[in-house]
């Protein structure tokens, strides 16, 4: 439950940056739901593991209370950043082990994952990998931008974008999946 509500805390941000401008209410309000990020974090780790999960909250509530306290939204406009950094530094060291992060997750629902499986969620990290760091560079670069730009990207086109690539992962998985299945019954 912790877990979730931290989750729900960080992909809120940009959203509610979106109520605020559309409210007028000032952006750095927005720090009030990245401080309960740190005490989520530190009792569970998050989605990308536990050092790094903790790091990640601490850090959200750093950004946040440096907001609260500077009345600024320039802080809050660093966490995209900050996430995209986290994960592609997750991912990207997924590869130099035994398992891509991928991978690991794929073997949740196949655990005998075949090796020509294991070669294809490689490249999928990679592809991930890319993902975050221009996601990541494109976030920097809004923090630079009228706050209505940043929320417009951080808060719905970098969703949209991450759907997209995931819609696409998911049917060339299953194109993937469906020849070797054919390929092995010739």
């Amino acid at each position: 439950m912790n877990r979730l509500l931290g989750i729900a805390a960080g992909l809120l941000l940009p959203l509610f940056f979106w109520l605020c401008h559309w409210q007028g209410w000032p952006f750095w309000t927005g720090g009030l739901l990245l401080v309960p990020l740190a005490f989520v974090r530190a009792r569970r780790a998050g989605l990308v593991g536990t050092r790094s999960g903790r790091w990640l909250g601490v850090a959200a509530a750093l950004l946040g209370v440096a907001a609260l306290a500077s009345r600024s939204s320039l802080p809050l406009t660093f966490y995209p950043v900050l996430v995209n950094v986290v994960l592609l530094v997750a991912f990207a060291a997924s590869l130099t082990g035994q398992q891509s992060m991928i991978e690991r997750l794929a073997r949740l629902g196949t655990p005998d994952l075949p090796p020509s499986g294991v070669v294809y969620t490689r490249k999928v990290t990679m592809v991930w990998c890319g993902f975050f760091a221009l996601n990541g560079t494109i976030a920097l670069w809004t923090t630079t931008q009228p706050e209505a730009v940043w929320a417009r990207y951080n808060g719905l086109i970098a969703y949209l974008a991450m759907g997209t690539l995931f819609a696409c992962e998911y049917t060339v998985r299953l194109i993937v999946m469906r020849r070797n299945r054919e390929a092995n019954d010739a």
